[in-house]
């Protein structure tokens, strides 16, 4: 059998440093690891792969990614998931969510291009009127946000959200707090199976425990939620300044009104931004998220 023949295909399913699951067209999972001393795996990645062992591999080759969604701070990059039609960010009614938090991460989904949408959960708390109010601006601009009480409402909840992530690979991000974890366990019925077949492929739970994880909801492997660690922080220093007003969508049918070609939008004459903001067709919260990451990017 020549080399190439033994060469196969398979999907980045979880991964903890330089060990990888990944699960063959098959279904079957196995441990590999990358070759040589560098890793840029990341859950979604298809790679190809070397077989050494019985249940143990080497991977060759990562194929080209359609999208990769990350974020990048000073000192580093983090990598969430590659290969994903869609993102759901996930906030609640309690605890509060951070406005700025959310729009850094909306944003960081439009320059890689991958659709977004947000879930506002526990609407069966008196909190939920004022988060639903909050996430107004972002109703406005067309980015769909749903709503549920995962915990409270669980078969409603699961029928409003089966046609959203059907036939999708979706990554789900949130801050703590928010269920998560009951999102997964819901939608995800053997989510807990899956999480001890990697612990034992990795040979330690600890290595699921702030790893990014892929998981099947259905049978046919046709729809998946991928689970991201918490962050505290969601830097964008992927992006310039001067493409920040492009991709935030409230924002960016202004840009082409402004008098300078070279516009800030935060205090130029003859802004189209600035124009807009004062008739109320940006709303000031955006615009100061805006002017808060503009100081940072630039």
């Amino acid at each position: 059998m020549t080399r190439s023949a033994e060469i196969d295909i398979g999907l980045v399913v979880a991964g903890h440093g330089r060990h990888y699951v990944i699960e063959t067209p098959e279904g079957r999972r196995l441990i590999c690891h990358p070759r040589g001393k560098k890793s840029d795996c990341v859950v979604g990645d298809r790679v190809h792969w070397l077989a050494t062992g019985a249940a143990e591999g080497v991977i060759e080759h990562i194929e080209p990614r359609r999208n990769l969604f990350f974020r990048q701070d000073e000192w580093k990059t983090k990598s969430f998931a590659a290969n994903i039609d869609q993102l759901l960010l996930l906030v609640a009614a309690d605890p509060a969510f951070g406005e700025s938090q959310l729009a850094r991460a909306l944003i960081a989904a439009e320059s890689a291009g991958i659709a977004a949408c947000i879930l506002l959960n526990k609407s069966d708390l008196p909190q939920f009127a004022a988060a639903r109010e909050r996430l107004a601006p972002y109703r406005a601009m067309g980015i769909a946000v749903l709503e549920s009480a995962l915990k409270a409402r669980p078969d409603a909840a699961r029928e409003d959200l089966g046609p959203r992530l059907a036939g999708k690979a979706t990554l789900v991000l949130g801050p703590s707090g928010t269920g998560k974890s009951t999102l997964i366990n819901l939608l995800a019925p053997g989510a807990q199976a899956q999480v001890g077949d990697v612990s034992r492929a990795l040979n330690s739970g600890r290595h699921t425990t702030t790893a990014t994880q892929w998981y099947w909801l259905d049978a046919a492997r046709t729809t998946a939620l991928i689970d991201s660690p918490g962050f505290q922080e969601f830097g964008l220093r992927q992006l310039d300044a001067t493409e920040l007003a492009g991709c935030m969508p409230d924002l960016r049918p202004y840009v082409t009104d402004c008098r300078f070609y070279n516009c800030t939008h935060r205090h130029e004459p003859g802004c189209g931004v600035l124009a807009a903001l004062g008739r109320g067709a940006i709303s000031a919260s955006r615009h100061r998220i805006y002017c808060a990451l503009w100081d940072e990017l630039s």
